[in-house]
């Protein structure tokens, strides 16, 4: 069997000459006489729908993805699993059965989804999650009752990779440079499927068929990387062509890292790629005008690759950009579509305050998207929307007319079908573009045709609006009538997260009040609460307005109502047109405070954690039930930035907390550390 490189295009819709007419009267802005197609009948961009129920993801293709002109949806792992009282989102990547009835509907739901997806035109790619089972037992979303995590309604024990065949008695991956640790041993405590095995490959090929059979078209390989591309290839000998008669197309998640490289995996299919997402957060965070060396700056091969510009794992770690970041993300997005390279995707997910947060739901089954509520639907921005429709017109043309105006402003062409002008600074900008467009008018399609541009002599002369683009093409544009601009990304506001350490006794909580309206106006009535699941860090996120200097302070209320403010004077910050983050320590004034970034690498098995606790007050005062949660981002190594005086010194020591909060010690004597009068410290620790 033949591996599909290139996902296939969308099912094509039929249209008559009458209805193109039609629609032109209907409301398509006139462009000059040789107009292209309507840039909805066709396209290849994926909408990445990531953990939407079945019944949101059909309504969405029905209503904005089709008539968009998206090429695929791609959708959650539709398998039963785990379910536990906390709902966490990474719940749904812990199989417990092969069952299609889970967290996101019932089997016929998904089955109708898939149809609904078909007739509006698009293919559906689904998560597989096929690497491992769960590692933690219990109840699944299907009932499915699981005691030992090496013996599920699908795979026996013998089913399963051993620390013989790991080649580590302890089954864990701590060799992130050993080849046969990272694809035998067990990724953070999941059980690792042999996948070398006949009988579990072709278990793995049942459970992907039985969803071909339903019409999906394709899969996104969850942890492939710790999956043998030969191992990988010989399931896919063993899968069916879809409905519409040909291969599955494949695209894979290989992390970054030499070993095994991405570039291992293009035998066995596409590879989602990093690089490239990281290339776009430095650029939008620094300077644009580097994208001009985007092509030779490490990204993958467009032949081989799937581009992003986050995803659910890589918005949470601070890997890559997230809807927090505002209108430069949004920008990042457009440049995307923009940009000729690889098969695009646009994430669309839900709002967060804590990295583990679960999606909107009810006894953590999801509940209907609602883009007004909880999730950031970024396929209905109008910028979009429309950059969609201008990817599907320019078609496969090469970038050419490439301008530099200045290190926030670039502008170019694909070939003479569509110009853009995109500006990453903070004020509107004006200047001449070399279009290489044919004269005319043309509508600007980021504002969903709400202005025009006027090309002469090949030349277009723009005012590009702040963290905004100018985009046009040859050929009909028609206004988008479900996008709602705040849906996906709003132009007034930015995320400012809020993260202060502060312990507290059961039953107080922790706010943020400050002078502006979003903060409650100094009114401890209308305070911020913030998010204890990082406790001793309380964290939340709160939309403020752009380019806006305010004042704010921490407070705390207990059950009765009584309110204690911190002692020191208002802490002050200045939002940009980017996210910010702003760490604090209770009590503990700005001006007399450093951060040291504390950084430990420890392994751990699957719900055991690392904290740090010490001398210091910032640090818990030795006190276990205040050690500072590390976050597992960068794993095996556990890192978290504390807030804490300068010029002092003290004492500190790790130690983990498992499930059920048993803790343990490192060994040895305390660790020590002053801090200077300036800022950025970190230590770089192993676990004694």
């Amino acid at each position: 069997m033949t591996t599909r490189h290139h996902p296939p295009g969308v099912l094509r819709r039929t249209a008559s000459a009458a209805a193109a007419a039609a629609l032109a009267l209907a409301g398509a802005i006139a462009l000059p006489a040789a107009a292209h197609a309507d840039a909805t009948t066709s396209g290849d961009v994926i909408a990445n729908l990531w953990e939407y129920n079945w019944n949101s993801v059909a309504s969405e293709c029905t209503d904005v993805l089709g008539p968009g002109g998206y090429g695929a949806v791609w959708v959650a792992p539709p398998a039963e699993s785990l379910k536990q009282s906390t709902s966490y989102w990474w719940d749904v990547y812990q199989p417990y059965s092969s069952s299609l009835n889970g967290r996101f509907g019932t089997a016929a739901q998904f089955a109708s989804m898939v149809t609904a997806c078909h007739d509006a035109g698009l293919k559906v790619y689904t998560d597989a999650v096929i690497n491992h089972t769960a590692a933690q037992t219990g109840v699944g979303y299907n009932g499915t009752t699981i005691t030992n995590k090496y013996d599920t309604p699908d795979w026996d024990p013998d089913d399963y990779h051993t620390s013989a065949e790991c080649n580590d008695s302890d089954l864990v991956i701590d060799d992130w440079s050993n080849l046969s640790e990272i694809q035998n041993c067990e990724l953070l405590g999941l059980p690792d499927l042999e996948t070398e095995d006949d009988d579990v490959r072709s278990g793995i090929a049942a459970y992907l068929n039985k969803q071909i059979a339903l019409g999906v078209d394709g899969f996104r390989i969850d942890a492939a990387k710790h999956i043998p591309v030969a191992d990988l290839n010989a399931i896919w000998a063993k899968l069916d062509n879809t409905t519409s008669g040909v291969d599955p197309y494949v695209f894979q998640e290989v992390y970054p890292g030499s070993t095994p490289a991405a570039s291992d995996y293009y035998s066995s299919g596409d590879v989602l790629d990093f690089t490239y997402a990281s290339r776009l957060k430095s650029a939008f965070q620094g300077n644009v005008s580097d994208l001009s060396s985007l092509e030779s700056s490490g990204i993958l091969p467009a032949a081989n690759s799937v581009s992003f510009v986050t995803n659910h794992d890589t918005e949470r770690n601070g890997l890559h950009m997230s809807y927090k970041d505002g209108d430069t993300y949004r920008l990042a997005n457009v440049f995307e579509l923009a940009y000729k390279w690889a098969t695009p995707t646009i994430y669309s997910g839900f709002e967060w305050s804590s990295s583990d947060q679960a999606p909107p739901n009810s006894n953590g089954f999801v509940t209907d998207t609602n883009c007004s509520s909880g999730w950031y639907c970024l396929q209905r921005d109008t910028a979009i929307a429309g950059m969609v429709k201008w990817h599907n017109a320019v078609g496969s043309a090469a970038v050419t007319d490439w301008s530099t105006k200045s290190s926030n402003v670039i502008g170019f062409a694909r070939g003479t079908g569509g110009y853009i002008a995109l500006n990453n600074g903070s004020s509107a900008a004006t200047h001449t573009f070399a279009t290489g467009m044919a004269d005319g008018t043309y509508a600007n399609v980021v504002d969903n045709g709400a202005t025009t541009v006027t090309v002469s002599g090949g030349n277009a002369t723009l005012t590009v609006p702040a963290k905004s683009a100018i985009a046009f093409y040859d050929g009909a544009f028609t206004p988008c009538t479900t996008c709602e601009p705040d849906d996906g990304g709003s132009t007034s506001t930015v995320s400012a997260t809020f993260n202060a350490y502060a312990s507290t006794t059961s039953g107080t909580n922790v706010y943020v009040v400050g002078s502006i309206a979003a903060l409650g106006g100094w009114d401890t009535a209308k305070a911020v609460q913030l998010s204890s699941a990082g406790y001793p860090i309380w964290s939340g996120a709160v939309s403020v307005p752009i380019n806006t200097s305010f004042e704010y302070k921490y407070v705390k209320k207990d059950a009765a109502g009584n309110v204690t403010w911190e002692s020191t004077a208002n802490r002050s910050a200045t939002s940009t047109t980017s996210a910010l983050t702003l760490d604090n320590s209770w009590n503990v004034a700005n001006a007399s405070a450093t951060d040291v970034t504390f950084n430990v690498n420890a392994t751990t098995s699957l719900g055991t954690d690392v904290y740090v606790v010490g001398s210091t007050a910032s640090l818990g005062s030795w006190s276990t039930a205040d050690a500072i949660p590390l976050s597992s981002a960068s794993y095996p190594t556990w890192s978290r930035k504390v807030i804490v005086p300068r010029s002092t010194a003290f004492e500190y020591k790790f130690l983990k907390k498992d499930g059920s909060g048993n803790v343990t010690w490192e060994s040895g004597t305390n660790r020590s550390y002053t801090t200077g009068s300036s800022s950025g410290y970190s230590t770089s620790d192993t676990w004694k």
